[in-house]
């Protein structure tokens, strides 16, 4: 058994996967198993995958009819017996030193999950094997709702972002029993770490640089239209919320300021671009949901405040 297993689902990725698969077989830490996860992919991911596979045991494909991401995801953790989880998107890549200096950290520091930053990238960006990483600061926090958004301050240095899986090693123990959603198309990453951060786990946050994000303008986020971000941003707030209700209102008050509130205001801001008036009421009749149940009846700054009044005055335009 080895100890990380690094899930990558793969899904019309040719033109970037070797790259991402090349990034985990130079790994300075050798001990890991790569779950490859052909979500029936019409290109040549799978068979590059296989290549990989028989030339290092270490990479293991499975095939399967397409599902989405959640899906895949699902089926790679099923596969994956290690102590830690990484997630690995097909079309990133990430440091030589990733899975030496994540393992190393959660093992000295007896941690649940560990936490580092992503850098921008463009597509044709190479795999640089001579950056040598020597030292870095890092947090480690029994209160990681407290660093999960950008904040003024030391909190800002150490902001853990809500929507990112793969910046991040877990303990298998910690994420086996929760399942990305397989009906959610987009913000699926929200409402999987939601829960992940409603265990409260024990986190270090590393302030470097170990994931390499391309920005792909022909990604499902690039490529999805505005009504759909937010109406899966409402799914996910309702399911979010009925888990942090249950808990003490330290952490439920937490929450609302880094989960609820920020989320509202991308809501309402895309619901001012919307050009159609049907969408536009559709769009305040999800905000008007949330409203109704208490998501957002408490502003706790200038900025909460400023969007509590923008909702009231979108719930009397279409009332």
């Amino acid at each position: 058994m080895s100890k990380i297993s690094i899930i990558i689902p793969m899904y019309n990725v040719e033109r970037f996967l070797r790259r991402c698969l090349d990034s985990v077989k130079n790994q300075t830490f050798q001990d890991w198993t790569a779950i490859c996860v052909d979500d029936g992919s019409p290109d040549k991911s799978g068979s590059i995958a296989e290549e990989y596979a028989k030339n290092d045991k270490r990479f293991v494909v499975i095939h399967k009819k397409n599902g989405g991401l959640s899906d895949a995801r699902n089926t790679g953790m099923k596969k994956a017996k290690s102590e830690y989880v990484m997630f690995l998107d097909s079309d990133d890549f990430i440091h030589p030193q990733t899975m030496e200096i994540v393992y190393g950290l959660a093992q000295k520091n007896n941690v649940d999950m560990v936490s580092f930053l992503k850098n921008n990238i463009s597509s044709n960006t190479k795999i640089d094997k001579h950056n040598k990483i020597t030292k870095f600061d890092f947090i480690v926090t029994d209160n990681v709702l407290k660093y999960a958004a950008e904040r003024d301050g030391i909190r800002s240095k150490y902001a853990i972002k809500r929507a990112y899986v793969w910046q991040k090693l877990y303990k298998t123990d910690l994420i086996k029993n929760i399942k990305f959603p397989v009906d959610i198309k987009l913000c699926e990453d929200f409402y999987w770490l939601s829960e992940v951060y409603s265990k409260l786990p024990k986190t270090l946050i590393a302030n470097v640089g170990l994931y390499y994000y391309v920005q792909n303008e022909s990604s499902l986020l690039h490529t999805s239209k505005k009504m759909d971000f937010i109406k899966y941003v409402w799914l996910g707030l309702k399911h979010n919320f009925d888990i942090y209700k249950k808990m003490d209102k330290k952490y439920f008050k937490l929450y609302s300021e880094n989960f609820i509130w920020p989320f509202i205001y991308s809501m309402v801001r895309t619901i001012k671009s919307l050009d159609d008036e049907n969408d536009k009421k559709t769009a305040v009749g999800y905000i008007k949901d949330i409203y109704e149940k208490g998501m957002c009846s408490k502003p706790y700054d200038l900025q909460s405040l400023k969007y509590y009044f923008r909702i009231k005055k979108l719930l009397k335009s279409y009332s």
